[in-house]
């Protein structure tokens, strides 16, 4: 929704996740109107791309999301790619900072670390963002590599003990009858149903005490019927570095005490089986033209808490192998970019060039900001930060009295989805949610998306 009254200043918001949102809320309490783009069809980022489907509280965020969409100062423009125009993309930052008052990127860190290790790149080995996006139904999922892969598969390996991967082997190994509550796309759903995965092995390259997930997310694993998670008691033994952090943390101390309690779990062959291995790291993929074992180092952590190999070696069977070992951000055209850490400059939320000198009218927030840390509420936190840089900023500045960039997007033959086109889709998702006796169910085709927009 747009309001007709007139503004006294304009900000364009590239992002339209919950960094994005959050930064235009705040906007927009202090009575500066903004445009907030997305190159998706829809809007929410990782809210409805990246948590778990199967998990309803954190999703239903995208509700009170929504609202900010429905204020009378903020104006949904989706389905607009921000870059370089001579490399096809629908508009370009400098563009958008002749057109605005200034420009927030909150456009996320999207892209998967790698593990950097011999036959990585086989098929079958999959970043678990890819995973992730193909089960949460966005467009630009690879589904016929990824079904592929999960057809192939009776023993998985998940790289990673964060919650990402939490969420990678619960779904993995959850019952259809928790799965087909979930507004995953139909498709999913089918290739999960034929699923013949059996065991998921969960690497960890330092103890227990290193893990990252939470303890709810933790104890999920316990909860699935008809699955067994098992640990080798000896992965339990502490080293000093855990012993002092379980003593000091007591999120530590308690995901160590769940973890103690599956120990004595027996093997039931009837069911399928969550391995926990601590103190271990992949080192080879092996497989001809398919991944077929993952070549795993013990590790030893060391005083400071970093991990060692220790030349000791084991193989797991693995048909499939996920990589779960974080996020992060990529650079974008006409922008500074810190290549090492992945982020883009700032000081205090204002972008900084190579000298360091404040680059006028840009701004940054959420996980390109600082890196992909946080839980959704830091996020929050961040964009107010960015925002009060934002408005400081204003208070000294010339504003402008143009429309902002849709006119510009028009006279190029873009198809740019407003709040109007949004709430088509969300219609039109419900709906045939409500045909399959659900909330919801996702729509993923991209022209899909854009047809539902019309109706």
């Amino acid at each position: 929704m747009w309001s007709d009254a007139s503004v006294t200043s304009r900000i364009a918001v590239v992002g339209a996740g919950p960094s994005g949102l959050y930064a235009a809320d705040a906007l927009a309490n202090a009575g500066v109107h903004v445009d907030v783009l997305d190159r998706l069809p829809v809007p929410f980022g990782l809210v409805r791309y990246g948590v778990a489907p199967d998990h309803f509280s954190i999703r239903s965020v995208r509700d009170t999301l929504a609202h900010v969409l429905e204020r009378a100062e903020v104006r949904l423009l989706a389905g607009v790619e921000v870059g370089d125009v001579d490399a096809g993309a629908d508009v370009s930052v400098a563009e958008l900072l002749a057109a605005y008052d200034g420009v927030i990127l909150t456009y996320g860190a999207s892209r998967d670390r790698h593990l950097d290790v011999p036959g990585e790149e086989l098929p079958g080995s999959v970043a678990a963002t890819d995973l992730v996006s193909w089960y949460c139904g966005h467009p630009d999922a690879d589904s016929a590599g990824i079904e592929a892969a999960l057809a192939a598969a009776r023993s998985v390996v998940v790289v990673g003990v964060g919650n990402v991967s939490v969420d990678v082997t619960r779904v993995l190994t959850a019952s259809m009858e928790r799965l087909e509550r979930t507004d995953m796309p139909q498709h999913v759903l089918d290739a999960l149903s034929r699923s013949r995965i059996t065991d998921v092995h969960v690497l960890g390259r330092r103890g227990p005490a290193q893990a990252t997930w939470t303890t709810k997310e933790l104890k999920e694993l316990a909860e699935l019927d008809g699955v067994d998670v098992l640990i080798d008691p000896t992965d339990l033994e502490l080293e000093p570095v855990s012993a002092a952090l379980v003593e000091s943390d007591r999120v530590v101390a308690r995901n160590v005490e769940v973890i103690r309690s599956w120990a004595d779990h027996a093997l039931d062959t009837t069911h399928r089986h969550i391995h926990l291995h601590f103190h271990a790291r992949p080192v080879e993929l092996h497989g001809t033209d398919h991944v077929e074992s993952v070549l795993v180092e013990r590790t030893t952590v060391d005083d400071a808490g970093a991990a060692h190999g220790t030349g000791e070696t084991y193989e797991l069977p693995a048909q499939l192998v996920v990589r779960s070992v974080g996020y992060r951000g990529v650079g974008l055209a006409g922008v500074p970019f810190d290549a090492r850490r992945n982020v883009i400059p700032n000081t205090d939320g204002r972008v900084t060039d190579e000298s360091g000198a404040v680059v006028a009218g840009l701004y940054v927030a959420g996980w390109i900001k600082r890196g992909p840390t946080g839980i959704i509420g830091t996020n929050k936190k961040d964009a107010a930060a960015t925002v009060v840089s934002v408005l400081a900023d204003l208070e000294s500045a010339t504003v402008t009295t143009g429309e902002g960039c849709l006119e510009l997007l028009e006279s190029r033959g873009c198809t740019v989805i407003t709040h109007g086109g949004w709430t088509a889709i969300d219609a039109a998702e419900r709906s045939l949610g409500a045909s399959r006796g659900r909330d919801r169910t996702t729509i993923h085709d991209r022209d899909a998306l854009v047809e539902a927009s019309r109706t």
